[in-house]
């Protein structure tokens, strides 16, 4: 395989089409966000990336609330709409025919027709360049339950979750392995 060397650039991918909302129940907004991730276990804490220029910077720089929604197959076009529109003269969450439900703990709601939404206090603002790093305590989850199985066990699979990679989104496919696969002790009981 040969290789060419490219300028340093943002191309680690894929990264999620999170759906972030802020705001209030009252007056929502929402806008796409790839660059996020989880940062720390103990405590929980995520952070977004956003550009001082878009509109919902100033919403969360103000409030310091945020909630991640994963974003699904059928969210797509909202994550896309949401991601090209400004809510500074559109009304995403009609435009997109999504609803803003209310969180359990912070003021921003929470997107239900996600299947996750992770709760967000902003706890430092990093300004970086193009873009400022909201760092944040996740302070409460919520999952819909058509995902929990009768064991308890969270089942995201079932979700159709979506990616975002160089320019195009894609439907999270096939399992090749769980954590730790490559270690674990195979059984040595034989099966009849």
């Amino acid at each position: 395989m040969s290789k060419v060397q490219w300028r340093p650039g943002t191309l680690l991918s894929p990264v999620p089409a999170a759906l972030v909302s802020c705001g209030t129940l009252e007056n929502p907004n929402a806008l796409t966000i790839g660059w996020t991730g989880i940062i720390n276990s103990d405590p929980a804490k995520t952070y977004i990336s956003v550009r001082p220029s878009r509109f919902s910077h100033d919403i969360i720089e103000k409030s310091r609330e945020f909630v991640i929604n994963l974003t699904t197959v059928e969210l797509t076009r909202a994550a896309d709409l949401c991601g090209v529109k400004s809510g500074k003269d559109t009304d995403k969450f009609a435009l997109c025919g999504i609803n803003a439900e209310k969180s359990f703990i912070v003021s921003a709601p929470s997107i239900a027709e996600s299947p996750v939404s992770l709760e967000c206090k902003v706890t430092d603002i990093m300004r970086l360049g193009s873009h400022d790093m909201f760092i944040a305590d996740i302070v409460a989850v919520s999952v819909d339950d058509k995902y929990i199985n009768e064991s308890g066990k969270l089942r995201l699979d079932k979700a159709e979750l979506i990616a975002y990679s160089h320019g195009e989104y894609f439907a999270l496919g096939k399992k090749l392995g769980s954590f730790g696969y490559t270690v674990r002790k195979k059984s040595t009981k034989k099966r009849r």
